[in-house]
């Protein structure tokens, strides 16, 4: 099936492919009060090709967040240090306890996914730690199928959480604490890793991993933005929608508020599935962009990034300006289908 046919299924497609689950006909949602523009056209212009936030698919306004159980508004800023105490020796021990569960997400309005999750939410929640500290994760599988949670970073081969090696796959009732050090500093991920591969990470089962230095990075705004998809055809071709931290188009519903002159740090991750890469671009602005952030200084000054999955960098900027600015995939098929959002600067 063509990319372009693969898109166009997936009202059609979506319905049987989600079996029983239910959508509300697109012809009887309203056209949404404001269009949306497309990346590259004027900011009075409506989404044309792809139809974008306007287009069938999108009709009807945002989801139900609470539905849901997760805001993107609310994940953006939402860092999870876990519970801390001291060893013995001295040394900071982090705790978390994550769950899987098997979750229906309505990832547009209308359409629901039925999605496998890492505490409830996609992306799951974003751990955090700093350089050395000592890290013990009690994962339990609430969920009706097997997986496990495979760490980027360095550890014993008993961690990496792949089947075969340790204790390997978690069963559908188990549960196994995952504990190693926090190390190197940098931005990373975690994910489960059981086969089929594309499908656990596309159902959603992915989150966020910062190890900070030993010296702190200078103070900022700090936000989390993971890249993903839904291939909600379940063909494995290719996705139906795009979107950062779980939702199509919440951004441009919800800009993302920050203050003028402030330092912005932006934790940015690409987990998306079925398609070989992904980007960032911002309008109005460039970025200082550190790979991986395994480095204290950046590589390069640019307002736009590629990442193929797994891929991540921190980008660092300040907004001179007052005013609202998009960013997006600069891939236009991405940004009409739910990669976009704006920035809104405020004093």
């Amino acid at each position: 099936m063509s990319g372009a046919s693969r898109r166009g299924f997936l009202l059609g497609g979506a319905g049987v492919a989600l079996g029983a689950i239910p959508a509300q006909p697109v012809a009887a949602r309203p056209p949404a009060a404001d269009p949306v523009p497309s990346p590259h056209a004027g900011h009075d212009a409506a989404v044309m090709h792809g139809g974008g936030i306007n287009g069938p698919t999108f009709r009807g306004g945002t989801v139900d967040h609470a539905a849901n159980g997760f805001n993107p508004t609310e994940v953006l800023r939402d860092f999870d240090y876990g519970k801390v105490s001291k060893l013995p020796n001295g040394r900071v021990l982090r705790e978390w306890e994550i769950f899987a569960s098997d979750q229906e997400i309505e990832v547009a309005p209308g359409i629901r996914f039925p999605a496998w999750t890492f505490n409830g939410r996609i992306p799951g929640p974003t751990l955090r730690c700093q350089a050395g500290d000592r890290l013990r994760v009690r994962f339990v599988n609430a969920s009706a199928h097997p997986h496990t949670m495979h760490f980027h970073g360095i550890h014993p081969a008993e961690m990496d959480g792949v089947p075969g090696v340790g204790r390997g796959v978690i069963s559908p009732g188990e549960d196994f604490v995952y504990e190693f050090d926090a190390e190197p500093f940098g931005l990373h991920l975690y994910h489960c890793h059981v086969g089929p591969l594309a499908e656990h990470i596309a159902r959603g089962m992915y989150g966020t991993f910062i190890i900070d230095p030993p010296q702190p990075r200078p103070k900022a705004d700090e936000m989390v933005m993971v890249m993903n998809g839904y291939n909600t055809t379940f063909d494995a071709e290719g996705n139906q929608l795009y979107a950062v931290n779980g939702i199509p188009f919440h951004y441009m519903h919800e800009p993302v508020r920050v203050k003028r002159g402030e330092l912005v740090r932006i934790y940015l991750v690409n987990i998306l599935e079925y398609d070989p890469i992904n980007s960032f671009h911002l309008h109005g602005n460039f970025f200082d962009y550190y790979p991986t952030g395994t480095r204290l200084e950046p590589t390069e000054f640019t307002d736009t990034v590629v990442q193929a999955q797994g891929q991540r960098g921190i980008c660092e900027l300040r907004f001179p300006y007052l005013g609202k600015y998009m960013f997006h995939a600069h891939k236009s098929e991405f940004a009409d289908l739910g990669w976009m959002g704006f920035f809104e600067v405020v004093e």
